[in-house]
């Protein structure tokens, strides 16, 4: 299975989302799933995630990793899964989607979290150092609730 995140930039929400749910996989123990991020704007193509992001990610034991990218219709090939971080991302993704089947890949990545109350992913980018450290902590629990859910759907299919 692979996963992509997106967001806007590519280098502060999704390359967080990404580290985030890599961690909740091995804490898990869950195999096989590849996770990788995206952007939807090529601002940034190449640069490193935003140093502000890493900062607050390093603060909790993630490390932030890649360059960003930006999404592709390949990308509609290669996921299964196309998780985005906020309703103006999934508007984009799916403008961009070739065909139904390709819109069915997205989501909203903060979807399967526990908080009902959960939307978006907040972007950081023009906010302060708790923005950041924010968006952290909301993308290890949306993190953690999709691997959680990752799990009940494969015991469920394992039981039939």
């Amino acid at each position: 299975m692979k996963i992509l995140l997106v967001c806007l930039g590519n280098i502060c929400r999704s390359p967080t989302a990404e580290a985030a749910l890599r961690e909740a996989l091995v804490e898990a123990g869950v195999e096989g799933v590849e996770v990788d991020s995206a952007g939807t704007g090529d601002w940034h193509v190449g640069d490193p995630p935003d140093e502000r992001m890493t900062t607050a990610a390093a603060a909790v034991g993630l490390t932030l990793t890649g360059a960003a990218r930006l999404l592709d219709g390949n990308d509609f090939d290669s996921a299964d899964l196309i998780l985005v971080m906020d309703h103006a991302n999934l508007t984009d993704v799916r403008a961009l989607a070739r065909n139904d089947a390709d819109r069915n890949k997205v989501r909203l990545f903060r979807q399967f979290d526990n908080d009902r109350n959960a939307d978006g992913v907040p972007d950081p980018y023009f906010g302060d150092a708790a923005g950041f450290a924010h968006v952290v902590d909301v993308t290890r629990a949306a993190a953690k609730a999709l691997v959680h859910r990752l799990q009940t759907v494969e015991s469920a299919e394992r039981a039939r």
